[in-house]
């Protein structure tokens, strides 16, 4: 009579496992499992492989390598003459900034001096006129400042004054009122007759600066200076010019 074998096994009974494939067993020690293995293995190979001496490299990989660094340096040496050129032009920059700026002070001082010149001229020039007036305003008082003062203006230095203020002291003693009954001249420059010194102006007979402007002008056109017309008045009896 055959035996009864179940179609299913009891759904208590422990399910056995296999050895072979998945575990390496060593008496005493725990069980280790062959992917551990492998991986280990594999990293082994890795590690390996990272270490390797770079001789041994691919020489695709150098290629690209020395490329990047020659890349580099000419990017470095263009950043650095970039910067030396920059640098230059400013340095060019600021140097022409100076020659501007010291020219233009120079050109403030120089405006500043003929400015300072210009006002040191007007105020003497303004110093000169108020004398001038002062002394014109007192020519009863001072004729012979009047003379000295006008000498220059008809072309006489100071080397006539002394001929003229001995040729004047003889005809009129410097006085603007001063006649002479006989001859009718009249004035400091004793002008005959006296009315001819209203060619200069009206008030001839009491202004010593009209006299003087006359008798000036006489001296110069009929003699040429005070000296020559002394000479001719002390040349001539009576004393004449």
């Amino acid at each position: 009579m055959a035996r009864y074998t179940p179609r299913h096994a009891p759904r208590h009974a422990a399910a056995k496992r296999s050895l072979g494939r998945t575990a390496v067993s060593v008496v005493g020690r725990p069980l280790v499992s062959t992917s551990l293995v492998a991986a280990v293995v594999t990293s082994g190979v890795a590690v390996s492989g990272a270490f390797e001496d770079t001789a041994n490299a691919d020489p695709l990989s150098l290629a690209v390598d020395g490329t990047t660094t020659a890349a580099s340096t000419e990017e470095s040496q263009v950043a650095l003459q970039d910067a030396v050129r920059v640098a230059a032009d400013r340095s060019a920059t600021n140097a022409q900034r100076s020659v501007v700026a010291a020219r233009v002070a120079e050109a403030e001082r120089a405006q500043a001096a003929a400015l300072a010149k210009k006002r040191r001229e007007a105020a003497v020039r303004a110093a000169r006129a108020a004398e001038r007036q002062k002394v014109l305003e007192n020519a009863q008082e001072d004729p012979k400042a009047v003379a000295r003062l006008l000498l220059p203006e008809y072309g006489f230095g100071d080397g006539q004054w002394g001929c003229l203020e001995q040729l004047w002291t003889g005809e009129s003693d410097w006085r603007w009122w001063a006649s002479n009954s006989s001859s009718g001249a009249y004035g400091i420059p004793q002008s005959l007759p006296g009315n001819k010194m209203a060619t200069v102006s009206s008030d001839w007979r009491t202004n010593p600066v009209t006299q003087i402007k006359w008798g000036l002008d006489y001296i110069k056109r009929s003699y040429g200076s005070p000296c020559n017309a002394l000479s001719q008045w002390q040349a001539r009896s009576p004393h004449w010019y």
